[in-house]
Order: structure tokens, then C-alpha cells, then sequence
């Protein structure tokens, strides 16, 4: 689906693919480019370099929101390429991870790319932000101010469906400023008891479940 205004805008595309061998045809891990071929488009769009895209990808069932911008288009067979952004690369690792069908196996490496709403404590006092990603051994959270590293967090994490936030401590073990390439922001590498780690990963099952299942709230895979 694209949004007109006049010629094309702002542009807001839909992509549903039936399986997951149908992602590696079109989206090449080299210059992560995703080609969208021009029956997606509709074959009167006009869709010009540079202009920027949000795909709202199905693949198999499991839902993305993507952003990239038009860099070429190709003739045979007909299309865009589209330069996925820096900031979606957690996303596309996971995704890769979910067609290859490995998730289970690098339960303790892959991150969930969902978008949580957390209370924590800043130097100021409590701040309100969001998660880029989680597992269960640390979080990154989106912040302008990230902490000094090894600094210690106490957070508030809000899960879709769960009546209670996740209460959460743990030590800042990297940031992001504003001036870098990427979102500010900082990881955190959690301090948790065993039952709050037990509590964590049957929590982070539930969301991964719900996560391919393509169940979550829209703001939460954006």
C-alpha cells in the first residue's frame, strides 16, 4: 500500500510473503538492499530515488516494520531497492535468524526487536523511554543521557498482556551518544536473582511466541 500526495511523497508499503524462503529472494545481505518488485508497488506508482520507505513486512505470519530509502531500481525483473536503515539492523538479524529456523539454538545470542515502555532512574530522576531490544540477558534502551557504563539501573518494564511491569536491575555495560552514527541509547546487562532470571526467560519466551505469531501491539514491532 502506498500513501499518495500528488507523486509519492511519503510512502508507506505493505509486504506480505507467503513463506520464509520467499525473504532471501529479496532482500540481499551484501549492501542490505531489499528489492521490491513492482507488482507490490502497483504498476502506476512512481516511486523516486531517495524517497523514503516504511515496509510493514509479513513474512510467514510474523510481522516488522522496516525503514530504508529508494537507492535504484532494477527492469528485470521490475522494481526498487530500497537501503534498509542502520538502526534496523536488530531486526534484520533476527529475522535472518528466523528463517534459518535457529532461533531455538541461539536462544542465548538473539535479541527480540520489540518496542517495551520502561520507567527508570536517571540522574534526574525517573525517566520514561523504550527498548530497542531484550533477552534475557540485558536490554537496550533508547535515551538521549545514556548513564556512565557500570552505572546501576533500576527499571520498570512494561510487557503487553501482563497486568505488572518487569522490575529489573542491572549495570550499564555500553552507550551510544548522539554524536555516533547510531540511536542514542545504552545497554544494560542485567543483575537478577534466580528466580527474577527464571521469571525474565519465561516473560521473553512469551513475547518471542507472540513475536512470531505476529500477535504483538503494532507499537510494539515498530
Amino acid at each position: 500500500m502506498l500513501v499518495y500526495d500528488g507523486r509519492v511523497s511519503a510512502v508507506r508499503l505493505e509486504i506480505r510473503l507467503n513463506n520464509q524462503s520467499e525473504w532471501i529472494k529479496i532482500f540481499d545481505p551484501r549492501d542490505w538492499t531489499v528489492f521490491v518488485p513492482l507488482e507490490a508497488l502497483g504498476e502506476d506508482a512512481e516511486v523516486d530515488n531517495g524517497a523514503t520507505l516504511r515496509i510493514d513486512l509479513t513474512v510467514g505470519g510474523w510481522a516488522v516494520t522496516l525503514r530504508g530509502t529508494v537507492v535504484g531500481t532494477r527492469e528485470e525483473p521490475a522494481g526498487i531497492l530500497v537501503a534498509l536503515n542502520g538502526t534496523e539492523r536488530e531486526k534484520i538479524n533476527y529475522l535472518n535468524g528466523f528463517v534459518r529456523g535457529g532461533l531455538l539454538n541461539l536462544r542465548e545470542k538473539r535479541r527480540l526487536p520489540v518496542k517495551l515502555s520502561v520507567t527508570y532512574g536517571a540522574i534526574e530522576g525517573p525517566a520514561k523511554t523504550f527498548t530497542k531490544d531484550i533477552n534475557e540477558e540485558g536490554v537496550f534502551l533508547f535515551t538521549d543521557k545514556p548513564l556512565p557504563e557500570t552505572s546501576q539501573v533500576h527499571m520498570l518494564v512494561t510487557v503487553p498482556g501482563k497486568e505488572q511491569p518487569l522490575s529489573l536491575v542491572g549495570k550499564v555495560s555500553h552507550t551510544i551518544l548522539a554524536a555516533d552514527e547510531e540511536p542514542p541509547g545504552m545497554g544494560i546487562v542485567f543483575d537478577l536473582d534466580e528466580a527474577q532470571r527464571e521469571h525474565l526467560h519465561s516473560v521473553i519466551k512469551e513475547l518471542e511466541e507472540q513475536l512470531e505469531k505476529n500477535s504483538l501491539p503494532d507499537p510494539a514491532v515498530e
